[in-house]
């Protein structure tokens, strides 16, 4: 990392009832509302100095110069045009997590980059804000500006208008100890983008308007049961949701199936710890890899059963993490 600039960290997040689909690709507006918890590992850090002298910009990520970073270049347009100013910039970020592989790493990734620019570009921006901007560079990553347990709001208008109403804020959340089980099985990129599977799935899925409406439900009854500290309703209406997301993939033309056999062994190995009396129960984002909502004195019991299944590489144990902060002595 370079000696100059902003440095900023933030985590991922996992939603419990998913963002799938766009009614607005240009200013990031989702069909529906969303609901996560931000984890306590694999966070991104990002470091971003504006460079006078440079003729454009330069993004390492993991050490290595990314070629392919017009997301990335894209945003910071936004950025320096909210700020008024047309410096390049150097972008360095490191990603502790799997990149591309279903774990929220752009959210984690797009919530650094949003707080390290605005505050290297001067604009000052409070937490509602700061989740709009970070929003445009990955939906998800209005979610992770936000510690705990996070609501993206849709909003109503489209275009400019829209903009303001689509937000993120922490939620109310009762006595309840969650932890989040993550049972990786495959730590690859993933053959088709989200982006790109989102576009497919709302253009061709006959069972997405189905799940967009079900979907809405399901937030008012996680966030209810989430004000009661009721983690079992929690976990039912997570699992139900995310079935009903890889469903409408699946019925996508052509199909997109992210789940793999692997994953398909950690949902049986669920139910059995639920048959068994454990309170236990999956979601799974855009990816292989299946995380698993249990109260935190139950987590070295799932980790372990999730351990035994083949084709599991590693677990990890994740609690309620923090939103994304600047590293003290280190912003401007």
């Amino acid at each position: 990392m370079t000696a100059a600039g902003v440095t900023a960290v933030a985590y991922p997040n996992i939603a419990l009832v998913k963002y799938w689909g766009k009614r607005d690709e240009q200013w990031g507006l989702p069909v529906t509302g969303s609901l996560s918890m931000t984890l306590d590992c694999f966070p991104t850090t990002t470091r971003v100095a504006p460079a006078p002298g440079a003729r454009a910009d330069r993004v390492i990520i993991n050490g290595q110069t990314a070629e392919g970073a017009a997301r990335v270049r894209r945003f910071l347009d936004l950025v320096r045009t909210l700020a008024d100013r047309p410096e390049p910039a150097m972008v360095e970020s490191v990603n502790a997590g799997p990149t591309a592989a279903g774990l929220a790493s752009s959210a984690a990734g797009f919530a650094a980059l949003a707080a390290a620019a605005a505050s290297a570009y001067g604009l000052r921006l409070d937490g509602r804000a700061l989740s709009r901007l970070a929003r445009r560079g990955s939906g998800s990553a209005c979610r992770s500006v936000f510690g705990g347990f996070v609501q993206w709001h849709a909003g109503t208008a489209d275009g400019p208008a829209g903009d303001a109403g689509s937000y993120a804020e922490p939620v109310p959340v009762g006595a309840v100890e969650p932890a989040l089980v993550v049972a990786m099985t495959d730590t690859g990129s993933k053959a088709v983008p989200s982006r790109e599977a989102m576009r497919r799935t709302l253009a061709t899925s006959p069972l997405y308007r189905a799940w967009a409406e079900s979907s809405q439900d399901d937030l008012c009854r996680l966030r209810s049961a989430l004000r009661q500290g009721d983690l079992g309703t929690v976990g039912e209406i997570a699992e139900h949701n995310a079935l009903g997301m890889h469903a409408t993939m699946l019925a996508a033309r052509p199909a997109i199936r992210y789940l793999s056999g692997a994953s398909l062994a950690v949902l049986d190995q669920v139910a059995s710890l639920r048959a068994g009396g454990v309170l236990a129960y999956a979601t799974i984002d855009a990816g292989p890899n299946v995380v698993v909502l249990c109260a935190r004195d139950d987590a070295p019991r799932v980790a372990a059963a999730l351990g035994e299944v083949d084709q599991v590489r590693s677990v990890h144990v994740a609690g309620p993490g923090p939103g994304v902060a600047i590293r003290q002595g280190e912003g401007r």
